[in-house]
């Protein structure tokens, strides 16, 4: 079980509290997609990817860049069980999507620039310490099943 002081709480909650949906899950999944060009092939039903502009004017990629995001609003609203809350997902994307499950930790880094870029001087290095482990928990137990 994982141990969260009450500002790494406080601090995730906060980042979600101000964090633009409609904008950081588009650009996350956009980024990863363009940064990391073959995490694209997880996203064949999605329509032409063949360039950054192709991409980042996906409304599929833009929905599927919020679904995301939800998915990870859940994880912080049960920070005491991210594992029970992300067990059906884990099973989604390892038994049915075979997605590779170091595409979680890209993509975690792309939300992190996101974010980062979103609040500013908000996001200080002790927000990013406390954003970082969130995202660590988060990715392990989607990697879960995988094990």
């Amino acid at each position: 079980m994982v141990e969260w002081t009450e500002f790494e709480r406080a601090t995730i909650q906060d980042i979600f509290t101000n964090m633009n949906y409609d904008v950081v899950g588009p650009q996350s999944l956009a980024r990863c997609l363009i940064v990391y060009p073959w995490t694209q092939r997880y996203f064949g039903k999605f329509g032409v990817l063949y360039n950054a502009a192709a991409i980042m004017g996906n409304p599929m990629i833009a929905a599927h860049g919020k679904v995301v995001l939800r998915g990870l609003e859940e994880a912080a609203k049960n920070m005491d069980n991210i594992k029970a809350t992300y067990a059906d997902l884990s099973v989604l994307h390892s038994e049915k999507l075979h997605v590779d499950p170091d595409n979680f930790r890209l993509l975690g880094d792309c939300l992190t620039v996101v974010v980062a870029a979103q609040l500013g001087a908000a996001f200080t290095p002790e927000a990013q310490a406390a954003f970082q482990k969130f995202l660590a928990v988060a990715i392990s137990s989607l990697q879960r099943q995988y094990h």
